[in-house]
């Protein structure tokens, strides 16, 4: 059984090596792309006019006023001190042509108190401008750049099915790590002294049996962050009731068109507040997201500059009819069955988030970890493949000497019995 074991986990590490290595390091780094995005970037984020702030809504007008291809699809309802208000936009359609406008950004930050552009910027062009920097391994980390083909989505089932290979992994490898209880002290002793190679099979075998738990979490939830509804969801549900998906499911309408659409994004921020009290929702609104081909808005609840969930399960969300202003669907973390708490856990778990700033650093300790188990996985491989190569080439060398050997001994064998014979 044992040698088996082996094969699958050298041809699982094998197979996912490079993409684990990638996206540990990616996601080390994502772990702080607010703060390091800021950091390379302060005249994108950072503004100095003193003042009050202007409504969200007017300053999403007065950006559409400016560029008029461009729709806000996503804006936050408030901003912190000192900070500039960041607006995601996508392309209005051409009338004349049906066809999304060309638009060289996605991105827009404003000085709140003026309405004046600090930046804009593609989030996600693969570029190390430090303007794109953050945002391309983000992007890097999820999809890899990989492209959507016959409607298949390359990035989202490469990443998800590696997940699955490395899950599995997992669970071969601590079988492997523990031969037997009499050695399980070396399976979590590290030989520093040793150095070299003997070094790096023990940060392999051992840092892995250290780090095992927190491992397991991020394969998980890699899964679901990538195939949370082909896989996980309809797997969950065979062990408890999940609600729907209130991102999938709430489309009640046919698409606002441009005329609808400032009247339905002020009613809808209009009446977020008062629909977040009735929902027992503490927080504020706090982001608003446009779905127009759906005709409806999703409101995020949370307080300014924690738009991605500090702590805990994550921020509310409400989904509104544009048209109505009815609330369509919710998801309110900690509400629901034990399936959809633990859907709700799968991105907080993922990014750290969930335990706040030591989860945070914890995950990004785990990132680097995966990177590096993936170089040591393949360096203890091509020590063995060498190994092997050496056994064999030795095998062949004394087989072949044997061989000589004995047609040197049937040589003379048969020499001996002619002169026997004359």
């Amino acid at each position: 059984m044992r040698p088996l074991l082996v094969r699958l986990h050298r041809w699982f590490g094998l197979g996912t090596a490079a993409f684990l290595f990638l996206a540990g390091f990616t996601g080390a780094v994502i772990a702080w792309d607010h703060e390091l995005d800021a950091l390379l970037n302060p005249a994108f984020f950072h503004s100095a006019t003193p003042g009050a702030p202007l409504p969200a809504l007017e300053l999403a007008k007065r950006l559409e006023a400016e560029e008029p291809h461009a729709e806000v699809t996503y804006m936050p309802l408030a901003v912190e001190p000192g900070q500039t208000w960041i607006a995601r936009v996508s392309p209005r359609l051409d009338p004349k042509t049906g066809a999304p406008y060309a638009l060289d950004f996605n991105q827009v930050a404003l000085d709140p108190v003026t309405g004046a552009e600090q930046g804009r910027r593609m989030w996600g062009a693969p570029s190390l401008r430090p303007l794109n920097l953050v945002p391309f391994l983000y992007q890097l980390h999820y999809t890899l750049f990989l492209p959507t083909k016959m409607g298949i989505d390359f990035s989202v089932w490469t990443m998800g099915v590696v997940g699955m290979v490395w899950l599995l992994d997992g669970f071969v490898a601590i079988v492997l790590a523990f031969p037997n209880l009499k050695s399980w002290r070396k399976s979590l002793a590290f030989r520093v002294k040793r150095g070299g190679y003997t070094l790096a099979f023990d940060l392999h075998r051992s840092g892995g049996v250290w780090l095992w738990g927190l491992l397991i979490v991020v394969a998980v939830t890699s899964i679901s962050m990538n195939l949370g509804a082909q896989i996980v969801r309809p797997v969950v549900s065979v062990f408890s009731t999940l609600a729907p998906d209130p991102f999938r499911t709430a489309a009640p309408g046919p698409a606002l068109m441009p005329a609808e659409a400032d009247a339905a994004r002020d009613r809808v921020a209009g009446l977020a507040a008062q629909a977040g009290r009735r929902e027992g929702i503490v927080a504020p609104p706090g982001g608003l997201f446009a779905i127009p081909s759906a005709g409806t808005y999703a409101v995020g609840y949370f307080a300014a500059g924690n738009d991605h969930g500090d702590a805990g399960l994550g921020n509310p969300w409400l989904i509104f009819n544009g048209r109505t202003g009815d609330v369509l669907a919710r998801q309110i973390p900690g509400r629901g069955s034990a399936g959809d708490i633990f859907i709700q856990a799968q991105f907080p778990l993922h990014s750290g988030r969930i335990a706040g700033l030591p989860g945070r650093i914890a995950v990004s300790f785990t990132g680097l970890f995966v990177a590096l188990l993936s170089a040591t996985g393949v360096v203890i491989w091509l020590k063995k493949a060498r190994a092997r190569r050496a056994g064999k080439i030795a095998s062949k060398a004394k087989a072949a000497k044997l061989a000589a050997a004995a047609a040197t001994a049937t040589a003379t064998a048969r020499t001996t019995r002619e002169r026997a014979l004359h």
